[in-house]
């Protein structure tokens, strides 16, 4: 499974030019990072490096991961203003149900997006606007 998600993974990171590629004349935030190919590039690494992350990868032990991703394409791409018609849960009640869910989860997903977009090439003043948004969710996802 590691092997096939890493082959997968460079695959795209080809494929994609992950990012490097963004349009000039682009208002949206999901325009900027590349568009549908970049977010869905990043949310395949993204979760990569979530499920091998010993802090956070016990939230996902029983998550059907195929529809985690794609949600979660959906929910960014209308977080950055992209086309997608997110329909699921909002922050507060996806997150809910996740008991000890704390301030050490949070932090551990915010730098594993992180560390997603700095291996995609991701321009240091798209990366700190994503981690803005990101920041902007805290108070949610941990229910506070």
């Amino acid at each position: 499974m590691r092997q096939e998600w890493r082959r997968d993974h460079y695959e795209l990171a080809t494929r994609v030019h992950l990012m490097e590629a963004v349009p000039a004349m682009s208002d949206s935030l999901y325009d900027r990072l590349g568009g549908k190919d970049a977010v869905n590039a990043a949310v395949e690494i993204f979760y990569g490096k979530v499920l091998s992350d010993d802090r956070i990868k016990h939230f996902f032990d029983s998550v059907d991961m195929d529809r985690q991703r794609g949600k979660q394409k959906a929910f960014l791409t209308m977080a950055f203003g992209g086309p997608a018609k997110y329909e699921g849960k909002d922050l507060r009640e996806a997150h809910k149900h996740l008991e000890g869910l704390n301030e050490e989860h949070f932090t551990a997903v915010a730098e594993n997006l992180q560390s997603t977009l700095e291996e995609l090439k991701v321009p240091g003043e798209l990366i700190q606007e994503v981690m803005t948004l990101v920041g902007t969710t805290h108070d949610d996802v941990l229910n506070l």
